[in-house]
């Protein structure tokens, strides 16, 4: 059952431009979650609209783009028991004002758009979103997977 043990994260732009990757990573691994493919880029407007294209009809989709392609950001696959559920505990609430003490994006993030990091919301986004972003041998499956 991989779908149970993938998740996808992204540290967007505001969190990396404040120097938050490392304590955010540190928090992810102290978690128990393991790291099994990361990476550093910087994606167009295209890519951001293409990857955010289920938000299209929104009314924060263009603004959502130009945050997200505004700076580098940073892309993780994750593996863990029951990783989506987990991680999404782990970030918190979307607004940080509803986030609980000690996530994520209560630590990190300073409003609803600029909040700091991305969690797939359910176990097939997770998968579909990390094959947006990564080939299959950029990921490094664990024990955990086999």
């Amino acid at each position: 059952m991989l779908y149970r043990k993938i998740t996808f994260s992204i540290i967007k732009p505001d969190a990396v431009q404040k120097n938050y990757l490392v304590p955010i990573l540190s928090k992810i691994i102290h978690a128990g979650f393991n790291i099994i493919g990361i990476k550093m880029i910087r994606i167009s407007r295209k890519e951001a609209k293409k990857f955010y294209e289920e938000h299209e009809k929104e009314f924060f989709f263009n603004s959502l783009v130009k945050f997200m392609s505004s700076g580098p950001i940073v892309l993780i696959v994750l593996e863990k028991e029951n990783a989506v559920k987990d991680f999404r505990i782990l970030i918190g609430d979307k607004n940080p004002i509803k986030a609980k003490k000690g996530t994520i994006r209560n630590l990190y993030a300073t409003s609803l758009e600029k909040n700091a990091i991305h969690g797939s919301d359910s176990n097939e986004k997770a998968i579909k979103e990390y094959q947006f972003y990564f080939a299959n041998r950029e990921i490094f499956y664990s024990k955990l997977i086999n």
